[in-house]
């Protein structure tokens, strides 16, 4: 399991280009975004750095949670 704190993601277009930045990293990830609480909870065998860089990548800045 993986958890990050994602203040800066503040609407859908954002959980969409958050989702899309998981998806890149590994399609098959089980993502559960929590737009209100600015949450992104991941289920993947991929290492959290990984999924952190891509969501940087995407503009935002994920902190661990």
């Amino acid at each position: 399991m993986i958890d990050f704190k994602v203040n800066d993601m503040t609407c859908g277009h954002c959980v969409g280009r958050v989702t899309k930045a998981v998806q890149e990293v590994d399609s098959t990830a089980k993502l559960d975004i929590n737009l209100e609480q600015k949450r992104v909870h991941i289920e993947s065998a991929h290492a959290a750095a990984e999924f952190e860089d891509a969501i940087r990548e995407a503009g935002y800045t994920p902190q661990a949670a």
